[in-house]
């Protein structure tokens, strides 16, 4: 039997295996470091180096030899686990790595083995040291590495050898590890940074005792005991998470801050062996502070301050110091994220930055004075009028450049003098990754089997952001709609990317019209739109899908008799969303992992748009479908992974317990051991397929009655 779109879809990981991934550049710019599986179905990701000068690549470290199996899931500690999932990592094998300083030394975990790797020999052996070993990382000089085991930070000599740094016997307390908002909402996926001098770590301390507990069951398997999580729902504790400068050679002192006023510590890194820079947020989230703090010491003082009546955005890759004395930062301004460099603004209201990709430092030449590099910034953003794209741009104090201008979603890495861009275009799948604009990365992607041939409009008074998609060969005839939003904050689907529209393309094949739109509160439109949705996630997403559908019908043979939608998580909320308010628009819903009782999801995230319910909860119920469960009377299915300990079960248990309760037939369907991903090729097959059979069945019974 010939492969089919979606079991290739799942094979293929949604087509990001084979893809160079992970790229790292040498501070000297001689080596790019980075991962990638040997085939476009491979899921073990091996360790790769290429070679600027020569152009060419070479295998440092492959898994299926160094652990002698295929697979290396089913090892991995509890840790590492909650990290993957975090990262919404699906592949095995090598997922993540640290170098030294220079780039010359890696470090990496494999089923709670420790690796090291010289990146100029190119080979690679094990250190036999007391583990799991989980987030390895060399020191900056390549003279040992510290790595995490269960709730420890410890040190492991090149030797083998290795200690305990910092560890504490209350099993409530971990050292090094990034607590769950921090990974989860935050972006800091780590929780310990090794001094320039590698003679200290700054490391989290994480006390997660006044953090509620919840439980995860399997109820496929009564007989396991149910997984303990501590979750920090919405108006509940958080974890204590506080910093310490420990010394290798013994010692440690505690970074202060006032705590109280800002207890969330968002990104942490030095400047030199002296100085840290911290950044920190309020519980409210509506300022925010980048502290110097000295290693010494402890103590902290301000360096930038911002605020906002509503929330102040976390921006990737800051906050950075140019030339040891400017903060590098970005902030909204004017209506626009725009870079800031000691506080002032320094690119354009037009331009929204969406992360900073490097900060370097101009260098002298000791031998010759005026042979001096720029100290340069770059960064990601697009143009405030076409979200749909990215670029990749550079600022100095000299001049600002874009290092991309055609059309596409571009990304970079860069170290001394070399850029490695990824750009990924609309009418191409795949990606192309080059090297200083001469060398490529070779990709083994497979080539999909479906050809997405979206359109982009933008549609109504709001310009919203829209693709369209018809059938192959359409011969015009009206047809049934499927919106396939995810319609949220921190998300867009309507990207200048093939790859973003192939399940798309493979549903409109099947006989739809695909229709994804990102409204209001999807990034990349200014300071407003994001905002859009403060105290209320409900009715601008929801009326801008409307909006969207409604627009598009002017231009294209839609049947507005037939009209169905579907997403995950946000998305989820968003499809049942629109089955509960706005069943004359919506005739049929399929909610993946929906968020259905806002109380119930973390603190970080909702507590940003809706506030703390412990000080007004009407947000909360103008924004829950547990409250308006009664409405329903379009088909709609529920569809969550019992094991998702992000969304958890309980959202669309609760949903179908109010449906029931007030008389409304809905369907569910539970996914058994799957999280808030689903990874698994069996899973994600089949899925698509269980969709599809869904929307025939339930739009066929709405265009007969």
């Amino acid at each position: 039997m010939g492969d089919s779109f979606p079991r290739q879809y799942a094979r293929t990981q949604r087509f990001t295996l084979g893809e160079p991934r992970n790229i790292a550049v040498s501070a000297d710019g001689q080596r790019v470091i980075f991962l990638r599986s040997r085939s476009g179905d491979d899921p073990v990701n091996c360790l790769w180096v290429h070679d600027v000068a020569l152009a060419t690549e070479r295998l440092v470290a492959d898994p299926h030899v160094l652990l002698h199996v295929d697979q290396d899931n089913d090892a991995l500690s509890t840790a590492e686990r909650a990290l993957r999932e975090r990262m919404r990592e699906g592949a095995g094998g090598i997922t993540s790595f640290a170098t030294d300083a220079q780039g010359t030394v890696v470090a990496f975990s494999l089923s709670g083995r420790l690796f090291v790797a010289g990146l100029i020999s190119g080979t690679a052996r094990e250190l036999a040291v007391f583990g799991p070993v989980f987030d390895p990382c060399p020191d900056p000089q390549a003279k040992r590495l510290a790595y995490l085991a269960g709730r420890s930070l410890r040190i492991a000599e090149l030797d083998g050898s290795n200690w305990e740094l910092a560890f504490e016997e209350d099993p409530n307390v971990s050292w090094g590890a990034a607590d769950f908002i921090a990974a989860e909402e935050m972006g800091r996926f780590r929780g310990y940074w090794w001094s320039p001098d590698g003679s200290s770590i700054a490391a989290c301390r994480v006390d997660v005792s006044p953090v509620q507990q919840w439980h995860i069951a399997d109820p496929a398997n009564p007989q396991q005991q149910p997984v303990e999580i501590r979750y920090p729902a919405a108006g509940t504790a958080n974890p204590q998470v506080t910093l310490h400068v420990v010394n290798l050679d013994g010692g440690s002192i505690e970074v202060s801050w006032d705590q109280v006023a800002y207890p969330y510590l968002a990104e942490v890194r030095w400047v030199d062996a002296d100085r840290l820079l911290l950044t920190v947020q309020s519980r409210d989230q509506d300022s925010l502070m980048v502290l110097e703090a000295n290693s010494v010491t402890g103590d902290t003082a301000p360096l930038w301050a911002d605020g906002d009546a509503a929330w102040v955005e976390l921006i990737p890759g800051t906050p950075g110091m140019l030339d040891g004395q400017r903060l590098v930062a970005a902030a909204d301004r004017g209506g626009a994220r725009r870079l800031m460099v000691d506080g002032q603004p320094v690119t354009p209201a037009d331009l929204q930055v969406r992360s900073i990709v490097a900060v370097s430092s101009g260098l002298t030449n000791a031998a010759n004075p005026d042979d001096q590099t720029v100290g340069t910034v770059t960064f990601l953003a697009n143009p405030l009028d076409d979200p749909t794209v990215q670029h990749v741009w550079q600022w100095s104090d000299q001049q600002l450049i874009a290092l991309t201008t055609d059309a596409g979603i571009h990304t970079a890495a860069v170290g001394g003098t070399t850029t490695v861009i990824r750009r990924l275009e609309l009418d191409q799948p795949g990606s192309v990754t080059s090297v200083n604009h001469t060398a490529f990365l070779t990709s083994f992607a497979e080539t999909p089997l479906v050809v997405a041939r979206p359109s982009i409009r933008r549609y109504g008074k709001l310009d919203i952001s829209t693709a369209v998609l018809l059938p192959a060969h359409h011969d015009g005839s009206p047809l049934p709609v499927l919106m396939d939003p995810y319609g949220g904050p921190h998300a867009q689907r309507v990207l200048a990317s093939n790859n973003a529209y192939l399940s798309s393309q493979w549903f409109a094949d099947q006989g739809f019209a695909v229709i994804i739109a990102d409204g209001r509160g999807t990034p990349g439109r200014g300071s407003e739109w994001e905002r859009e949705v403060h105290l209320d996630l409900a009715t601008a997403p929801l009326d801008d899908q409307v909006a969207a559908l409604h627009a598009a019908a002017n231009e294209y043979p839609l049947d507005l008799s037939r009209v169905a939608i579907r997403g995950w998580s946000f998305g989820g909320y968003l499809a049942a969303l629109a089955v509960l308010r706005r069943p004359d628009v919506f005739h049929a819903a399929i909610a993946g992992a929906p968020v259905t009782d806002w109380q119930l999801y973390d603190t970080h995230y909702t507590e940003r748009y809706l506030g703390n319910p412990m000080v007004d909860s009407a947000p909360y119920h103008a924004s829950s479908l547990i409250d308006i469960a009664h409405q329903l009377t379009r088909p709609l299915l529920l569809i969550h992974g019992l094991a998702d300990d992000n969304v958890v079960a309980a959202h669309t248990l609760r949903l179908s317990s109010a449906l029931l309760a007030a008389g409304k037939a809905h369907e569910v369907l539970p996914l058994v051991g799957v999280t808030h991903m689903t990874p698994q090729e069996v899973v994600a097959e089949n899925l698509l397929l269980h969709q599809l059979e869904f929307l025939r069945r339930s739009l066929t019974a709405n265009a007969g009655g």
